[in-house]
């Protein structure tokens, strides 16, 4: 599956947006689980490549942020995100082969869907009916 969106400015509309990045996260998911079964190392390091940088996609695109190339914004200032999440990706981005960080990746991905249907609930319920 091609990481490509419809959208120019995709943080734009997180809300159209996010649910394919999740699709896509699932084929990469179940990808990274046959290669962990079977040591393949090189398939492992890059299916781990591939699902950081979705992540760091979803992570941003879910508080209508661009992913920023040039200085990086810290992680930790974000509004929705998941908890210790500064120190939990850099562990990933240092030993992307371990179980240990595909388990954590999965955790990351899952924190994060629960913190944009937070917001999304929030800004829901903000909005004036009428």
């Amino acid at each position: 599956m091609e990481n490509r969106f419809d959208f120019e400015k995709p943080w734009e509309n997180p809300t159209e947006v996010i649910p394919r990045l999740l699709m896509e996260w699932g084929q990469i998911k179940t990808d990274l689980e046959k290669f962990y079964r079977i040591r393949d190392q090189e398939n492992t390091n890059l299916g781990m490549k591939k699902g950081i940088n979705l992540f760091l996609k979803f992570l941003f695109w879910s508080n209508e942020l661009p992913v920023g190339d040039k200085e990086p914004l810290p992680l930790d200032s974000l509004p929705y995100r998941p908890v210790n999440i500064d120190e939990r990706i850099g562990f990933i981005l240092k030993r992307p082969n371990l179980f240990h960080s595909y388990r954590q990746l999965s955790e990351l991905f899952l924190e994060q869907e629960k913190q944009f249907v937070k917001k999304n609930i929030k800004e829901k319920a903000s909005k004036p009916k009428g």
